[in-house]
């Protein structure tokens, strides 16, 4: 008599989204970014959070004024395989002294 359910080493409890390749991609794609965000003098010593979904990079965080928002956008997009960016970072207001 057959079993009704599959053996839990037939793959058949694997869920669809979860492919290794894309995830693999993915994390190279975020290592890469991540690297030429830190070699970069403009988003150096900015506080960037690199996330890849799908091909798809998503920069949050903070950074110290507009320039260095649009160079980590362009330095994400320059990468090969990127299909997106979701460029999310927050420009920081000056502080305001106390008088």
């Amino acid at each position: 008599m057959p079993w009704p359910w599959p053996y839990p080493d037939d793959n058949s409890f694997r869920a669809v989204w979860d492919q290794p390749e894309h995830h693999d991609e993915d994390v190279r794609l975020a290592a890469l970014v991540a690297q030429r965000l830190a070699a970069d003098w403009s988003t150096r010593r900015q506080q960037i959070t690199v996330l890849v979904q799908n091909q798809v990079v998503i920069l949050s965080g903070q950074v110290g004024g507009p320039e260095s928002r649009r160079a980590a956008g362009e330095l994400a997009w320059d990468v090969p395989g990127v299909v997106d960016v979701c460029n999310a970072l927050h420009v920081a207001s000056p502080r305001r002294r106390r008088s």
